[in-house]
């Protein structure tokens, strides 16, 4: 596996800048986000140069684009929402592949008007899915276009909010385009650990065959999201698990803070060496 970090995580709005200090933290491969080059997020155009600009800072620095963020709420209720965030994914993925990647990854998004990651009840409607149906659509019709997979991963907040869920999905859309991003603590709470690691492994096995990228981040004892390694995750059990599906991509840690990331990094290598997870080099 390859040991990634959110771009985000460190400060700057150069590639370069930030890109160098994902490198001098520990980490080889990033999930960027447009926002580290100085625009927003989901960006309305991005400018001539700037998508070579990241490549280029890639080269330097050593550190692969292995995805870029193009989240925004898929199902959100207002649809003129979701008509800006379509555009906003087709500025991103036609821009994509000149930054170095051709993954995006995605939010299937909830009935929230404020906060596309905080559930609603209203998620599991059969309008919800509807609306994700559509928005996919959408999406992969765009991932068509400009040859880009897509990346959604399964987060208990969301209208995707299960292995089952995310499996569904990927059966009633039925393109290759669509993959995988799974997060081990986004599929628990606050279960006993046995109960955790079944999950886990269940929900591995299920996707594995989609699964490109791999997500570290945590859970404390009463089920709050904190830094990998400082609440109650089994990571050799997480790796061992990834491991068991061949899975040799990218492991990108997230929710952490700048200050966090040599420690984190430090952490995750622990956990992989104990997994018997071989840390692999990136290829640009």
């Amino acid at each position: 596996m390859q040991l990634g970090i959110f771009a985000k995580t460190f400060r700057g709005q150069e590639p370069s800048t930030v890109l160098q200090a994902a490198r001098a933290a520990g980490y080889r491969v990033v999930q960027y986000n447009m926002a580290c080059s100085g625009l927003a997020s989901m960006p309305d155009v991005i400018q001539d140069g700037v998508a070579e600009a990241v490549a280029a800072a890639a080269r330097a620095s050593g550190v692969r684009i292995a995805a870029v963020s193009a989240t925004y709420n898929m199902i959100h209720p207002d649809i003129a929402v979701r008509q800006r965030g379509h555009a906003s994914l087709r500025v991103i993925a036609q821009a994509s592949r000149s930054m170095g990647t051709r993954l995006l990854t995605l939010c299937t998004g909830t009935r929230d008007p404020d906060d596309q990651w905080r559930r609603h009840p209203d998620n599991d409607t059969p309008e919800a899915w509807r609306d994700l149906l559509a928005s996919m659509e959408v999406a992969l019709a765009i991932a068509d276009e400009t040859d880009v997979d897509l990346g959604i991963e399964p987060e208990r907040a969301n209208v995707v909010d299960s292995a089952s869920r995310a499996r569904k999905l990927l059966g009633e859309v039925s393109s290759p385009r669509l993959k995988i991003v799974i997060d081990a603590a986004n599929l628990v709470e606050t279960e006993p650990a046995d109960e955790k690691r079944r999950i886990i492994a269940e929900a591995i096995d299920h996707l594995g065959d989609r699964i490109v990228m791999a997500h570290a981040k945590d859970r404390t004892g009463d089920g709050a999201f904190t830094t990998a390694g400082k609440g109650v995750l089994d990571y050799p059990h997480y790796l061992c698990q990834l491991k068991a599906i061949g899975f040799d991509g990218p492991l990108i840690t997230h929710g952490l803070s700048e200050a966090e990331a040599p420690e984190v990094a430090r952490f995750l290598q622990s956990q992989m060496a104990k997994a018997g997870v071989a840390a692999t080099e990136p290829s640009q």
